[in-house]
């Protein structure tokens, strides 16, 4: 069973920014470019949730989002809910999603998108679910392989996990013949944010499927910070939240769960996944970087 273990973790920000930093180094780090780490059929992704303000803080993510992209040229970006504040009113889209991501529209940057809280109204999502450019193909959960079979996603509905999608869920882990398995969801099963925090419940009915088939790392919003949790029964997880939305103060100084966290700027993480490694970096605004790390898998 494919597990992780986490091999580096280098900061950039100072201690008055970055809470939580565990094996931090005080030197300045930057992604490295396309041209420095291009290795054949590396998967690159950007993640973040929470993001569908239409405000100041979308936008200048989206700027950097822009950056990135033209030096590392990235194959998609997972959208982890929230999508479109404050009901998912569709009529909403063009201002909160076409706008803020023009250039990466016009770049043909794929967007795969989840569904939050905040995306329910209007039919329960289903505006979001057949709206092309979020490639849910009218489903609010479903999985991709990218790679030539490097790396499978699945992309699930945690505000509806049923019977029917864990049924789905197991079936499909199980069937995957991918090096890297790596969900990705609204809600954190495991956070520090003080607002929302841990979905115990979902955790109870995520985590032995993760376990048992070998998943490597999820990625969540709701909690708007950036969170490096810990790895938890050889899982790493991650919560983007802070890519539109943000709540400053907001994580828990006392949480045994925390490597590192930032709940004082936007941001988003751009990941850089290989045969043996998954690379990440939490980037802000001004393109600063936050955390960063590398996974390799193991075997139990």
């Amino acid at each position: 069973m494919n597990r992780i273990k986490i091999l580096f973790v280098s900061l950039a920000l100072s201690v008055a920014t970055v809470f939580g930093a565990v094996g931090a180094s005080q030197q300045q780090q930057s992604a490295p470019s396309r041209k420095d780490e291009a290795q054949a059929g590396a998967v690159r992704f950007v993640a973040l949730g929470d993001t569908g303000t239409g405000e100041k803080g979308q936008f200048d993510i989206a700027r950097q989002m822009v950056s990135y992209y033209d030096d590392k040229h990235y194959n998609m970006v997972l959208l982890l809910g929230d999508n479109v504040y404050p009901n998912g009113n569709p009529a909403e889209l063009p201002a909160k999603f076409e706008k803020p991501y023009t250039e990466l529209l016009k770049r043909g940057v794929p967007f795969h998108a989840v569904l939050g809280n905040h995306d329910l109204d209007y039919g329960g999502g289903i505006a979001q679910t057949n709206y092309k450019p979020f490639n849910m193909g009218g489903h609010p959960y479903y999985s991709f392989v990218e790679g030539n079979g490097l790396v499978e996603f699945f992309a699930l509905d945690s505000n509806r996990m049923d019977k029917t999608q864990l049924a789905w869920l197991d079936g499909a882990l199980s069937a995957s013949k991918a090096r890297w398995k790596i969900a990705f969801f609204h809600h954190p099963i495991y956070s520090s944010g003080q607002k929302h925090g841990s979905n115990s419940r979902l955790r109870a009915l995520l985590e032995p499927l993760f376990v048992r088939y070998g998943v490597a790392a999820t990625f969540s919003g709701h909690d708007h910070v950036y969170e490096r949790i810990k790895p938890q029964q050889g899982i790493q997880h991650f919560v983007s939240g802070a890519g539109g939305q943000l709540r400053r103060g907001n994580l828990n100084r006392q949480s045994q769960l925390t490597a590192a966290g930032n709940d004082q700027v936007n941001s988003f993480m751009y990941v850089e996944v290989t045969q043996n490694t998954l690379t990440f970096w939490a980037i802000d605004a001004e393109g600063r970087v936050l955390d960063s790390g590398v996974l390799t898998p193991s075997r139990r």
